[in-house]
């Protein structure tokens, strides 16, 4: 079993997504029986992995003590999805946090790993937070995303869309995780930025829209034209989480 799991990772390099999701366990034996008995056998930790037994495949999962600074990453993480305050204080109460990482790179290996986070949230977790997306969610928030296995779900759960640069900039992360480049806009106003990413994303995924370097794209008749390029300075070039390994599209309004 799971040999087909590391013969991968030698042939491609492909994104490495981590979620994060913070308990009440009390311990780490809590952690290894609550999987179990809380997923009907369907997933198992084993040592320094997480068994997704009906896929045959496994996730590392590391286990981290109390850290006083998670209720203000969820805070931060979570302004799209607007956590409450109840549910940040209790985020704050958690005594330990596990964190599953594993490779995507497409929706099938998406859904499988959301999956993998939503049986660790079974087992006691309190929320989950993409790592690798900078996005954060209530347990039953993900539990119903995870449960109605859609390309606008998924979208939703991967990929963070309204982050504001240094330099005019607003752009996406997190779309390596299916697959695709992430969006950059430059000199827009921050809402329409948003929406011109979501449309142009929405595109590709839905839509199938295949995109060239220097093709144009126009969200609807009445609306402004843009020049598709390839951006060559990501934001996070360099950082192994928010890096998109596939690159990166600049839209540039058209005069």
């Amino acid at each position: 079993m799971f040999k087909n799991l590391f013969k991968k990772a030698e042939t491609i390099a492909k994104p490495k997504t981590v979620l994060c999701i913070p308990g009440n366990w009390k311990s780490r034996d809590e952690i290894v029986m609550a999987i179990a008995e809380n997923n009907g056998g369907d997933y198992l930790f084993a040592g320094l992995i997480l068994l997704d037994i009906k896929n045959d495949l496994g996730y590392e999962l590391e286990i981290e003590a109390y850290n006083e600074g998670m209720k203000d990453s969820f805070y931060w993480t979570g302004l799209v999805n607007q956590h409450t305050d109840e549910f940040l204080d209790e985020i704050d109460q958690h005594q330990f946090t596990v964190y599953i990482s594993g490779e995507t790179g497409g929706f099938e290996s998406a859904q499988k790993i959301a999956k993998a986070g939503n049986a660790v949230l079974k087992a006691g977790g309190i929320g989950l937070k993409v790592e690798s997306a900078g996005k954060s969610f209530t347990k039953d928030h993900w539990s119903e995303l995870v449960s109605d296995y859609t390309i606008v779900n998924m979208y939703d759960m991967f990929v963070q869309d309204a982050i504001q640069g240094n330099n005019g900039d607003v752009y996406s992360c997190g779309m390596q995780h299916l697959g695709y480049k992430d969006t950059i806009v430059y000199y827009e106003d921050m809402s329409d930025a948003v929406d011109l990413i979501v449309d142009f994303s929405f595109s590709q995924l839905v839509d199938d829209v295949v995109f060239k370097n220097n093709q144009t794209f126009q969200a609807n008749p009445d609306e402004p034209i843009f020049l598709v390029t390839e951006e060559t300075s990501q934001p996070n070039a360099g950082d192994e989480l928010f890096e998109n390994k596939y690159g990166m599209w600049k839209l540039q309004r058209q005069v």
